[in-house]
């Protein structure tokens, strides 16, 4: 398996191979590389390489000493949604794969038409963790995130401060400061606005706690493959505001009524005063916020382990001989 990030990064690509490695480790030899050589190549049956255009040269090098074993290429959002569109490295790694994996359901949709029918969909999975009990003396929300221009932590930025007078809204960012000026921009609220914290970057346990403790997951991001969180969020009882982009709603299904429109701000802060009314009204006349839970709930089911281990294993089979 290779994969353009390691460890190190701990980002959603990584967290897929390490994840997928565990869940075929009883039926082959799995290895996850950031690039091969020929002797690694030449001893593999099967590569499954994540990302058409970074893992581009790894991609091609198996094509080359192996013109007839099986490749699977695992498409990224940034895949999907830019390289694919004007970058020949990954449009060529779409051409000599066998079969290509998208992380949600409309992924498919944004392939070439001479593509899609060698393309499966496989729902990544987290184990769930059992609903906190909240309290509803504040909304407190959370946007989980590496700093970075593609998950547009502006938008979550600018909500804080629209609402900065409502100190019954608590805004917390979890993430790595990857881009100088965001994390600049993330550590100037933290200092200026009671309501906001910067947590930075934090162990993924961690992570999951503040997850499930959480009222609402922020999910502002301009592409996604398939975001790790969603699911994290979804399996964890907590329900998610989204960017209204091709790559949420694959996670989320068409009829989520949590959606916003990428970057505008105000249509988030909309739906989280909308929130914070639903949890304050003691008739609940506007039940909001259990509504979109209940709407996360019934897409859990899609983000098991096992129903992934059994997509991963299907595809397997398919492309090796008996």
């Amino acid at each position: 398996m290779v994969c353009p990030a390691t460890t190190v990064q701990n980002n959603g690509n990584w967290r897929t191979a390490e994840r997928w490695a565990a869940l075929l480790s009883r039926y082959a030899q799995v290895s996850i590389h950031l690039d091969v050589d020929e002797v690694t190549i030449q001893s593999a049956d099967i590569m499954i390489a994540l990302h058409a255009r970074r893992s581009a040269s790894a991609i091609q090098s198996w094509r080359h000493i192996h013109p007839t074993q099986p490749l699977i290429v695992v498409l990224t959002g940034t895949d999907l949604y830019r390289d694919i569109a004007n970058h020949p490295e990954a449009q060529k790694s779409l051409d000599l794969a066998d079969r290509l994996v998208v992380l949600q359901e409309l992924g498919i949709q944004a392939l070439p038409l001479q593509h899609q029918a060698k393309t499966h969909c496989i729902f990544q999975s987290t184990r769930s963790w059992k609903p906190a009990m909240k309290s509803s003396r504040k909304l407190r929300v959370l946007m989980v995130g590496h700093l970075r221009d593609e998950k547009s932590p502006q938008t979550f930025f600018e909500a804080s401060r629209t609402l900065a007078t409502h100190q019954d809204i608590q805004f917390d960012l979890i993430g790595s400061g990857l881009e100088p000026r965001l994390l600049e921009e993330a550590q100037e609220l933290d200092r200026s606005l009671v309501n906001f914290r910067y947590l930075g970057a934090l162990p993924h346990s961690s992570t999951r706690r503040h997850i499930r403790h959480a009222h609402l997951l922020i999910h502002s991001s301009a592409m996604e493959g398939g975001a790790h969180v969603i699911m994290e969020a979804i399996c964890s009882g907590t329900p998610v505001l989204a960017s209204n982009i091709s790559g949420n709603r694959g996670m989320l299904g068409s009829q989520y009524d949590g959606y916003f429109d990428w970057g505008q701000s105000d249509q988030l802060c909309g739906l989280l005063l909308r929130c914070r009314n639903s949890q304050m009204q003691k008739t609940k006349i506007d039940r909001f916020l259990d509504h979109l839970t209940a709407q996360c709930a019934e897409r859990a089911n899609l983000f098991t382990p096992d129903n992934e281990q059994h997509s991963l294993l299907e595809l397997l089979n398919e492309c090796l001989p008996a």
